[in-house]
């Protein structure tokens, strides 16, 4: 019998798909990524298109299969983390999508999400589903399309059109149809998932129109879903992992109880609490949400969700040509003293948590004769920080108690500027992790903790090292200057929205 060498893990983003063959110490060995295009068809809407989202991902794990020279009889098992929200339907004897994927950052929804709160809707949402009645989550997306495809919705009363998050999506594709599943992670932000039942809420259902018969089953983040087609990759390699991205991440970065925070920089900036078995709603506009973990009973976070973070610096790139490669910016933003006074709040769809404002839109304050592409580039990743900021006042108001340690990931966690600015403004200690792209590596660990191909939590924990610490130098009154003027700027954005 071959000797299980790997674990593959399928980090299915907003801008790309990739492929990471993890081994035994947790190390990456291969990684593939592949991009996919962003579709905006109109101001404030976002699409992808599922089958180049299926194609990507899958040609994605080939190619990794291939140059690094495995066989799928040496892969242990897959895992798969996912960006949430995206809401795709497809047929379900063609497998073919009714329309492209809506993505999270859609506002497409926006006037139906003011309707519903009008109607008094949102208190019992926020009740069932630990989640402020937004554009955001995949319940008014999906409702959106059951009223714009034709005939889509009778389709779905008889089981004909399935519904999913983009992980539902890809393994339904990677079993051939014979899987229709999501898991409680994923199901915990589509706004139509009971937290606190763990079941899908039939009034929420009844209220938006959602037929039962389109939704996929809900299982734990770590179980047995299938196992890929032995026409994909030569022979069938288990599925044992899933999980939403970030709660992906705060697995990968092992911040598996209460109290333990971690930070993903990628499109969006996500910060989750743990808080265990208790499910902590938040007076402070954070959203309650169901986090991965190895058993079958519900553990809980709070997460505070930014719309955009790294995506700024992807701005700066594609439409403004200020950068060439995100990397720029960090040279950028050292080749200043400050910041000059300019600041950036990057609403370009809305603002997320603790603001809630899906009218805000992007603008750049404090701008003089003499501020150019550094001030850009610096204020892009400040957005970041003081964004992150926010999160974390809220945080440890609801949580009722002080975070002393932030563990960060994602792309632009790579950044030092970023991360020390981080440590300065937050007061805080920042720790960057060896592997910084724990969303995959939160994704392998669930599968192979699974699949015995990890003996348990504290083997990884073990076998972990290489931890970069950032600790706060930044003088107070340079601090309090910084975040006043985000004060600021932030005011001034949002009375714009009005």
């Amino acid at each position: 019998m071959t000797r299980q060498r790997y674990v593959m893990a399928l980090d299915q983003g907003t801008t790309s798909s990739r492929c990471i063959l993890f081994d035994e110490a947790g190390s990456p060995v291969r990684t593939v990524q592949r991009g996919i295009r962003q579709i905006y068809p109109r101001p404030g809407w976002v699409e992808h298109d599922p089958m180049e989202i299926w194609g990507s991902q899958a040609g994605a794990a080939s190619e990794a299969l291939a140059t690094q020279g495995a066989s799928a009889e040496e892969i242990a098992a897959v895992g798969i983390a996912n960006q949430r929200e995206t809401t795709v339907v497809w047929d379900r004897a063609t497998g073919r999508p009714f329309h492209n994927a809506i993505v999270w950052q859609c506002r497409r929804t926006a006037d139906m999400c003011e309707r519903l709160r009008a109607d008094g809707f949102a208190g019992p949402v926020l009740d069932k589903t630990g989640l402020h009645l937004d554009a955001y989550f995949s319940a008014t997306k999906l409702a959106w399309l059951l009223d714009a495809v034709p005939g889509l919705r009778e389709r779905a009363r008889d089981g004909e059109a399935l519904f999913g998050t983009v992980d539902a999506w890809l393994l339904w594709r990677l079993t051939r149809g014979k899987v229709h599943a999501t898991d409680y992670t994923n199901a915990s932000r589509t706004m139509l998932f009971n937290i606190h039942t763990l079941e899908w809420d039939a009034d929420i259902l009844d209220r938006l129109g959602v037929p039962r018969a389109m939704l996929p089953r809900v299982e734990p983040s770590s179980t047995p879903y299938g196992a890929t087609a032995t026409g994909l990759f030569g022979a069938e390699i288990p599925i044992t992992g899933v999980a939403g991205d970030q709660q992906a991440a705060l697995f990968g970065q092992l911040c598996h109880g209460a109290g333990q925070a971690k930070n993903t920089y990628g499109t969006g900036c996500f910060l989750l609490m743990h808080t265990g078995g208790r499910a902590v709603r938040s007076g402070h506009g954070l959203l309650t949400t169901i986090t991965a973990s190895t058993g079958t009973a519900a553990e809980y976070a709070l997460e505070g969700s930014i719309f955009t973070g790294g995506a700024a610096v992807q701005w700066l790139r594609d439409e403004l040509g200020v950068v060439g490669t995100a990397a720029e910016t960090e040279v950028l933003a050292r080749s200043l003293a400050d910041n000059a006074g300019v600041y950036l709040v990057p609403a370009f769809v809305g603002l997320g948590a603790p603001h809630w404002n899906s009218r805000a839109r992007g603008a750049v304050f404090g701008l003089t004769r003499g501020a150019g592409r550094a001030h850009l580039a610096r204020a892009a990743l400040e957005s970041m920080a003081y964004q992150t900021f926010d999160i974390l006042q809220a945080m440890e108001k609801d949580a009722g108690t002080p975070l002393s340690v932030l563990k960060i990931d994602g792309g632009a966690a790579g950044n030092d500027f970023l991360a020390q600015f981080q440590s300065d403004i937050l007061d805080r200690e920042v720790v960057r992790p060896a592997v910084t792209e724990t969303t995959a590596l939160g994704a392998a660990y669930l599968a192979g903790l699974r699949a015995g191909f990890w003996g348990g939590v504290g083997e990884i924990r073990a076998g972990r090292g290489g931890d970069v610490a950032f600790s706060p130098r930044m003088a107070r009154d340079a601090r309090e200057r910084n975040l006043a003027g985000w004060r600021a700027a932030l005011a001034s954005a949002l009375q714009w929205a009005k």
